[in-house]
């Protein structure tokens, strides 16, 4: 008996030998004992109030970084109550997971406005379909591929996200594919390609004698809208992760969004100073989707001058929409007809009235084309403000929706077509009338290559180069084509409007930006359509130094959250003495300069 006990107990003490011998090596390898005694003998010499939170401080010092633990994406709601992605960046802490942060990307769908519900529910059904691929791919493949990295890396992740989605891409690819041999396998014979009819030829007007020209201008055949670029469903997970794993490094590191992007744009090198962004406020939209004939300017923004600091173009920009709206809630008092109405309207035209649209500005029912900008004109006068030395003036002209292809032309007001020379004149004859338009934006459609739209893009920009910014929006490729080429003279502008959707990642942002910059070229941060409450935009716009950002009007919580943002950024370069000088411009001599 005593012997089979004795044989136990010294079982036992060889097994806490080998435990303890195991426990100092971990501790020694881990180096726990040095560190240890360090910190004990300064603590006893400091004698810290709370000793244990002294403690806690100083051995977090000694914890590994932070790593992905998971990604979350979640389907949520966007300032229009229709779906979009959230993303949720969960990291592993002192051996816990935590939630860091999360982002709301927008989609890339266009609002459609007074159009047939059975197009409106077909997008819907399109977007409820690219977010819950989106959610998919977030919930089950990256977040097990991002799972250990870094949120640091940026590079590293945005470089495993373009992996991914190029083999998303060839999935795709091969899909319609196997689609497509196996409809060929059938028998099934692809229906031709039925040519659109030429276009008839032009009515010979009154009074015109027989055999002579209209115009020495010859038109071309109208070639329809080219397939719009492909847009992969569920691809707008990649952008929304990018930049949730940016936010979750600017979290854990202690700094804001915008000087993070600062860092990655500037190779990890904190620049001396930030520029704040010029505004480009949306004011009145009067384009087709409104109750007027005017189709033109779906959005007339206000740029104000950039002497001003941007709580001071806000205040300015606030004062305007205060005016605008009291003008249009006043009743007309009647009066008898005359051959014209005031400012020279046509007889019978309606007052203007207005809605509030999702663009976040008024939309209101123009008739004529110099309405909208009158109304302007009087609101500035009424505040003392003058127009091309305070605030200068855009049109977003939306070329795009204006086309009319059963005519092969824009209808710039309804029942008034202008074939693309006839755009370019009256641009000039605008910009000749109202000199305080400083951009033109999207003038035309996306241009197709030999065809009359390519030569007008050279053209506008050709007469109104030296006075006028043309821009380029929705007529431009995608950043992921551009990137592609390598190249933004396509169509010819001066500048770019760039958003933050779909495949889009934060490396994607600094190499667009890098060369529309090397190119001399204007960048401009827009918002989309469809926008969330999530403020990151505007960081963004900070970061990469961006001369412009468009936000929209300041009206809808979506959009004022962003002018809010601005606000609190330009507070902080402020007292932190890190706010830098933009790039100003001035119109002098009927000149457009640029001082760079």
């Amino acid at each position: 008996m005593g012997e089979e006990g004795g044989g136990r107990s010294c079982g036992t003490t060889k097994e806490l030998q080998k435990l303890k011998q195991q426990a100092m090596e971990y501790y020694r390898e881990n180096d726990v004992p040095r560190r240890l005694e360090e910190l004990l003998n300064s603590t006893f010499y400091l004698q810290p109030a709370d000793v244990y939170g002294h403690l806690a401080n100083c051995f977090s010092t000694f914890a590994k970084p932070p790593t992905i633990h998971r990604i979350v994406g979640k389907n949520v709601l966007d300032g229009l109550g229709l779906s979009t992605l959230q993303v949720e960046v969960f990291c592993t802490i002192q051996n816990f997971p935590k939630s860091i942060c999360s982002v709301v990307i927008p989609t890339h769908f266009e609002v459609q406005e007074n159009t047939v519900p059975e197009l409106v529910e077909a997008q819907e059904a399109e977007r409820r379909l690219a977010v819950s691929t989106a959610v998919q791919w977030v919930n089950e493949t990256i977040t097990e591929e991002l799972r250990g990295l870094a949120p640091s890396s940026q590079a590293e992740v945005d470089c495993m996200l373009r992996a991914f989605f190029a083999n998303k891409v060839q999935e795709e690819k091969e899909r319609k594919a196997l689609e497509k041999s196996q409809e060929d396998s059938a028998g099934s014979v692809p229906p031709s390609q039925i040519l659109p009819p030429p276009p008839p030829p032009p009515t010979k007007k009154r009074g015109q004698k027989p055999g002579k020209k209209d115009s020495v201008y010859i038109e071309k055949p109208v070639i329809p809208a080219g397939p719009a670029e492909p847009v992969l469903c569920g691809s707008m997970a990649i952008g929304a992760v990018s930049l949730a794993v940016a936010k979750t490094s600017a979290i854990l590191g202690g700094i804001p969004l915008y000087l993070n992007i600062a860092l990655l744009k500037h190779n990890q090198e904190q620049p001396a100073t930030l520029t704040m962004p010029l505004l480009m406020a949306s004011v009145v939209s009067c384009g087709k989707s409104s109750p007027g004939k005017l189709n033109l300017m779906k959005e007339v923004i206000c740029i104000p001058h950039p002497g001003l600091t941007t709580k001071q173009g806000v205040e300015m920009l606030l004062e305007i929409q205060k005016q605008i709206n009291k003008i249009l809630e006043m009743p007309t008092p009647p009066k008898a007809e005359n051959k014209k109405g005031l400012n020279g309207n046509k007889r019978g035209q309606q007052p203007v009235t207005g809605k509030m649209s999702h663009l976040g500005c008024l939309t209101i029912n123009c008739d004529v084309m110099e309405q909208p900008l009158l109304l302007i004109q009087g609101v500035c006068a009424n505040l003392e403000l003058e127009l091309g030395t305070n605030l200068h003036l855009a049109i977003n002209c939306a070329g795009h929706e204006l086309m009319d292809y059963s005519k092969g032309k824009y209808e710039v007001l309804m029942g008034t077509h202008k074939n693309a020379a006839e755009m370019v004149d009256l641009y000039v004859e605008l910009i000749n009338k109202y000199p305080s338009i400083i951009a033109l934006i999207d003038p035309l459609r996306k241009e197709l290559l030999f065809t009359q739209d390519s030569e007008q893009w050279d053209s506008i920009c050709n007469a109104l180069g030296s006075r006028c910014y043309v821009i380029a929006g929705t007529a431009s490729k995608s950043i992921s084509k551009l990137l592609e080429h390598g190249s933004i003279s396509s169509p010819r502008s001066h500048g770019l409007i760039i958003k933050h959707t779909n495949q889009t990642t934060m490396s994607d942002l600094v190499e667009i930006t890098n060369l529309i910059n090397s190119k001399k070229h204007i960048a401009i941060l827009g918002s989309t359509e469809g926008e969330s409450s999530d403020d990151s935009l505007v960081d963004l716009a900070v970061g990469l130094g961006v001369r412009f950002i468009k936000l929209g009007g300041l009206s809808r919580g979506e959009r004022v959250t962003k002018y809010n943002r601005l606000l609190t950024i330009e507070e902080e370069l402020v007292q932190n003495e890190t706010l830098g000088l933009m790039s100003s411009y001035c119109i002098r001599k009927k000149q457009l300069r640029v001082i760079l």
